[in-house]
């Protein structure tokens, strides 16, 4: 099995960054095979949707009815409420496959692979893209 490590920063707020591009870069010219995508962080996820719609705003708009940051928190160490964040791989979880036919992500029309992260408090991500051929 091939694996890369990369680097992504998020910035200082919360944010569904599309990572497709980076993922098409690691797969390109790699015939078949399944793209894993893992996060390898207690307070991040992976979601594969359509962004630039307005899906992603929506999505971490739901996040923050689902998981509020007022909410009484048991994890209290961060920034107040990142107890949440540290819910959130339970229902966004930490890795994707997809499949890769002919060198090309098996995606949608309208499908990203995107990091999730509502973590304010850690704006330097990495994220492991692992390669098995098929």
């Amino acid at each position: 099995m091939d694996s890369e490590l990369i680097d992504v920063s998020t910035g200082s707020g919360e944010v569904v960054l599309d990572l497709t591009r980076r993922c098409e870069a690691f797969v390109n010219g790699r015939g078949d095979g399944l793209l894993h995508v893992f996060v390898p962080h207690a307070t991040a996820g992976v979601a594969i949707l359509e962004t630039g719609a307005g899906s992603d705003t929506d999505l971490l708009a739901l996040l923050e009815d689902l998981l509020p940051r007022d909410f009484g928190w048991r994890h209290r160490h961060g920034t107040p409420g990142h107890g949440r964040d540290h819910v959130l791989p339970a229902l966004i979880p930490p890795s994707a496959s997809i499949p890769v036919l002919g060198g090309r992500l098996q995606l949608g029309t309208w499908q990203s692979i995107c990091l999730v992260d509502t973590n304010v408090d850690n704006p330097d991500r990495q994220v492991r893209l692992s390669w098995l051929a098929g």
